[in-house]
């Protein structure tokens, strides 16, 4: 269910141990925009640019309940998208449409208590621009998440989260619960993705007494 989640499955490609960067579009090498093909394949921007001033400021909260042991890996992930892509994104001749602009953020989370960790993103964080001469592309924030991952080891299970901006406005929480028998790693499936279920009961009944959860909020800070 999560991990159909946009912001989810960007977590999995790696700026720095987490995020992904801008994906602006596959670029022909003889492109004029080839030099920023090679900056996002190196885990650069490409073409975008960070808000130097960005001024609507978020906390991420991240609680977690009956952990099963410590994580070594908790980092958190604020995914933009520009809302107005097909009016200002570059037109890819073989299809005749413009590509989705979006861009991975990385949150740090500090840790604050025995459970909980806090790390503060931007509404505006990315600057609107004109990437393509076709207008100015406006950028939006999707959401925000977090990966927990019990060591460095590629491995072990990635633990997921992620909430949306809807449910960001809404100011509701999101609890998810994930099975113990999977940290710090599955049987049988190396860097697996949980991504949690809201309802314990999605769970076999052999696994629902053995299950921890993350609870992700949201909170506007002040000016």
């Amino acid at each position: 269910m999560q991990d159909q989640a946009m912001g989810v499955a960007l977590l999995e490609r790696k700026r720095q141990p987490l995020l992904a960067l801008l994906a602006l579009i596959p670029l022909a090498a003889c492109s004029p925009y080839a030099d920023a093909e090679r900056d996002v394949a190196a885990g650069g921007r490409g073409l975008a640019k960070l808000n130097p001033s960005p001024q609507q400021g978020y906390e991420l909260v991240l609680t977690l309940k009956d952990a099963p042991g410590p994580f070594a890996v908790v980092e958190g992930v604020a995914q933009y998208d520009v809302s107005n892509h097909k009016d200002c994104g570059r037109v890819l001749r073989a299809t005749g449409t413009a590509s989705r602009i979006t861009s991975q953020e990385l949150v740090t989370l500090r840790k604050v208590g025995e459970n909980e960790y806090r790390g503060t993103f931007y509404l505006d964080r990315m600057q609107d621009e004109d990437y393509y001469g076709r207008g100015v592309c406006h950028w939006a924030l999707t959401g925000v998440g977090a990966m927990l991952r019990a060591t460095t080891g590629e491995a072990d299970t990635r633990f997921l989260t992620f909430i949306d901006k809807e449910r960001m406005e809404n100011e509701s929480p999101l609890t998810l619960y994930y099975p113990k028998l999977i940290y710090p790693l599955a049987a049988t499936v190396a860097n697996y993705g949980a991504s949690g279920e809201e309802n314990p009961s999605e769970y076999s009944e052999d696994l629902r007494d053995a299950l921890f959860s993350t609870t992700t909020t949201v909170q506007k800070l002040a000016p």
